[in-house]
């Protein structure tokens, strides 16, 4: 079994990862979606969580990405972050989606707020990439700290064009590494009786239209 299945499996397992295309679920942007994904409950297990940071190490040892710095988003991807730093034994720091409005006032944490990354090579580290647009905006903070920031690592990429164009549109681009995409979910998901093959078609019209695959099925769209 390959990396990538295994992640799949657990995720599968213990629910972190939810497939529903006839009772889709209404994401945060008030669009309804097959799927829901929760990569915090693999917190509660230790193996996962190793399981994880074992992965992210053999991608960056893998392509022999070199870097100085693991650094976390806020809030969902401190954790496997800092898993990752503890077991690299590496400097670890997190990005806030924006700075503070009270102290210091910093985005960047692990630093000090007079000081700056100094060029350091770092590695980024999602839970998960939808659009894309919060991770572009970590990259962006840390290269504006003086920081470099080529490679995000991800626990799940749910391989939307969208994210693919604004991590692309980077200069210099930004390369995302997943240890478990979307079509690989949906492998694993079919074959170990997860979801029927009428599910799983739904499941593959979703991603060739995500924002108009719920209107199109009769879940327009909640305005916020």
């Amino acid at each position: 079994m390959g990396f990538e299945e295994e992640v799949a499996g657990a995720g599968l397992d213990i629910s972190a990862i939810k497939l529903n295309p006839d009772d889709p679920f209404l994401w945060a942007s008030g669009f309804h979606m097959p799927i829901y994904n929760d990569n915090r409950m693999f917190l509660f297990h230790p193996k996962h969580r190793r399981l994880i940071a074992e992965g992210f190490r053999r991608i960056l040892g893998d392509g022999g990405i070199q870097y100085d710095v693991i650094a976390g988003t806020s809030t969902a991807g401190i954790s496997p972050a800092t898993t990752l730093a503890d077991c690299a034994g590496m400097p670890l720091i997190y990005v806030r989606d924006k700075p503070k409005d009270h102290g210091l006032r910093n985005q960047i944490e692990g630093i000090d707020a007079n000081s700056d990354l100094q060029g350091r090579r770092v590695v980024l580290v999602e839970d998960l990439i939808s659009t894309g647009g919060s991770s572009v905006k970590a990259v962006q903070a840390i290269r504006s700290a003086n920081g470099l920031c080529d490679n995000c690592l991800t626990v799940f990429d749910y391989e939307l064009d969208v994210s693919a164009q604004a991590f692309g549109g980077l200069n210099p681009p930004c390369q995302v590494n997943a240890l478990l995409r979307y079509s690989i979910l949906l492998k694993v998901a079919r074959d170990r009786g997860y979801i029927n093959e009428i599910q799983a078609r739904g499941l593959e019209e979703w991603r060739a239209d995500p924002f108009g695959w719920g209107e199109k099925h009769g879940f327009p769209k909640v305005e916020r």
